[in-house]
């Protein structure tokens, strides 16, 4: 095992808790530090928990809360936009299903269940500097503040602070060319399983959703947008006038148009443009290393972001509690992810590209899709190498 005895983990959105969850059960003191004042209830759009990223939570004693949240959904429905069906996806029937839910909900779970294990979370400490020593660190924060301890952690999210100061020609997020947005409808849609996704490929525009156990439904859409957006850009927008717009673009399309007809203004939610990160060659340097989408941020079309992120908590925690020093400790962490998470990036993006097709080739979809099914969109095919993962915590790391 190494000396590590303390980490600094920058970042409390979610890979930071479970970072510091896993680090503890790892024999390793962390406090997690926020830039934000405040916590982060009620802010972003939905994501899904897989399989794997709820085995990775179980070793960090987080599975059975993400879960309390979640909605658990066994299949996925692709349909057009004028409601007729091109295809359809079982989960893994030996597998735990995967949970939908609000970004938001998963931050809370992940967040209490941190500090009922002990992890001290500091806001409005926005990190930007640090000082290494050959026997720690200490970071720097605005407030004029510092920590110290044996490393720091950069858990900080796809604009890391913490990736540029380990490498300052670090590539940043790269702009998908589609605008995501979210949202909360007062309607359930006829005919919709609340155990079902729903991917319905409009004539100009994708939408997604699933049916909430209270009648209202949750749905993400995305629309091509050649121009980068960032959230901030985004939510200079009046929400009222990116509500139009959307009811516009899926005025033709079943079932988006009442969706969005019942959705609030208020409770809808622009994300900007979608961004992923390219491979970053540096994931470590001295006491520093990167976890979560500072390291990794596949496109939430992967349905596997935030799965990843509690996969590499994990796997950095194990390399830490097994090997002799940071650096070699640092090594084998980053042997064990990098494959991985480019993987699921790579197949990630080749989703992304399916958003934007036209109806000629959606008709051919519909044609095709079919097919597909039968032969080789099986799901353990198509779903058991990601979701199959295992991060055995038990096991030693050579």
């Amino acid at each position: 095992m190494t000396a590590v005895r303390t980490a600094l983990v920058v970042g409390g959105g979610i890979a930071g808790p479970v970072t510091a969850m896993a680090l503890r059960r790892a024999g390793i003191e962390a406090t997690v530090f926020e830039a934000y004042a405040g916590g982060a209830e009620g802010i972003g759009g939905t994501l899904t928990i897989a399989p794997n990223g709820l085995d990775a939570l179980r070793a960090v004693g987080a599975e059975a809360a993400v879960r309390a949240v979640g909605q658990p959904v066994t299949r996925t429905v692709v349909s057009d936009g004028r409601g007729r069906r091109i295809g359809e996806l079982d989960s893994l029937r030996d597998l735990p299903p995967s949970q939908a839910m609000w970004r938001a909900e998963l931050y809370a779970a992940v967040h209490e269940q941190a500090v009922a294990q002990g992890v001290r979370v500091e806001h409005g400490r926005r990190l930007v500097g640090v000082e290494e020593t050959g026997s720690g660190i200490t970071a720097r924060f605005a407030d004029g503040g510092g920590a110290s301890a044996d490393l720091l952690v950069g858990a900080d999210g796809i604009r890391s602070t913490v990736r540029g100061l380990i490498d300052p020609g670090a590539p940043g997020p790269a702009h998908v060319p589609l605008l995501n947005f979210g949202g909360p409808a007062d309607y359930a849609v006829p005919g919709a399983r609340t155990d079902t996704t729903y991917f319905v490929f409009g004539s100009r525009g994708f939408l997604g959703y699933w049916v909430q156990p209270d009648g209202r439904t949750a749905w993400f859409a995305n629309l091509p947008h050649k121009e980068p957006m960032s959230a901030a850009q985004a939510r200079r927008r009046p929400k009222g006038e990116w509500l139009r717009l959307l009811r516009e673009i899926y005025a033709g399309d079943r079932p988006g148009a009442e969706l969005l007809r019942h959705t609030d203004p208020e409770e809808l939610v622009a994300l900007g443009s979608v961004e992923i990160m390219p491979s970053v060659p540096h994931w470590h340097r001295g006491r520093m290393v990167l976890v979560g989408d500072s390291a990794h941020a596949p496109s939430p079309s992967s349905g596997q972001g935030a799965s990843l992120a509690a996969e590499s908590a994990v796997e950095l925690a194990r390399c830490l509690r097994d090997l002799p020093d940071v650096t070699r400790a640092f090594e084998a962490y980053v042997r064990l992810r990098r494959t991985r998470v480019e993987k699921v990036a790579a197949r990630a993006a080749k989703t992304n590209n399916t958003k934007t097709l036209g109806p000629a080739a959606i008709s051919m979809m519909r044609l095709m899709m079919p097919l597909a099914v039968r032969t080789f969109l099986k799901p353990e095919r198509t779903l058991g190498l990601e979701q199959r993962h295992h991060v055995d915590w038990n096991a030693v790391v050579g």
